[in-house]
């Protein structure tokens, strides 16, 4: 079996966001400072918050702590669980407070030293706990150094799908504006939305 890593079991370290929307800080597992590199393997679906996480909510919330998760889902308002309810911002907010911490990650960490995978199957609406059936057929799995064309291109890839069972996942990402994440991380300078398809059929 592989070894298994909780980044913030043993305890947690700030990492700075520079000229963010929202945060000044992220709030990482202290073993994150242990890795040269990182490969982000994401499972491309819907979100009930988001709308829909990919490549970035996974370097953004999935690598957060708990204090960080809630920092991020509050726009910087609290980073006590107990009190995120009680301090959910406007929904453009918390989605460009995840920008903000994919700013933070990829700075930290080195934009070189990065690569992503969205394996864009069993496209639920929901995230993984408890999800539900998915009613679109896969898609299939996208690779890139670019998180921010990584996820537009899976969201076009939903859009643009013949398949008559999108229409939920795409009411669900849309209802959440959860474009808007990658729009952000865009305008932080992290990626660029326009991409070009390359099949590993004609490699």
């Amino acid at each position: 079996m592989a070894p298994c890593d909780i980044m913030d079991e043993f305890g947690e370290m700030d990492i700075s966001v520079e000229n963010g929307f929202h945060l000044d800080k992220d709030i990482v597992g202290e073993h994150f400072a242990d890795y040269d590199s990182v490969l982000v393997l994401s499972h491309f679906k819907g979100h009930a918050m988001g709308g829909f996480g990919g490549a970035l909510k996974n370097i953004s919330i999935g690598i957060a702590s708990t204090h960080g998760k809630t920092n991020i889902h509050t726009a910087g308002l609290t980073t006590e669980s107990a009190e995120l309810f009680n301090n959910l911002p406007p929904q453009d907010h918390f989605l460009e407070s995840m920008a903000d911490a994919c700013k933070a990650v990829i700075s930290y960490k080195g934009a070189e030293n990065m690569l992503y995978i969205n394996v864009a199957n069993r496209l639920s609406v929901d995230c993984d706990s408890h999800p539900a059936e998915p009613e679109m057929a896969d898609l299939g799995i996208f690779a890139s150094v670019d998180p921010v064309a990584v996820d537009q291109a899976c969201y076009d890839a939903v859009v643009n799908s013949p398949d008559p069972g999108k229409k939920a996942l795409i009411e669900r990402m849309d209802s959440r504006h959860g474009i808007h994440t990658v729009e952000a991380t865009a305008q932080h300078g992290l990626g660029n939305r326009e991409y070009e398809i390359v099949s590993m059929d004609e490699l």
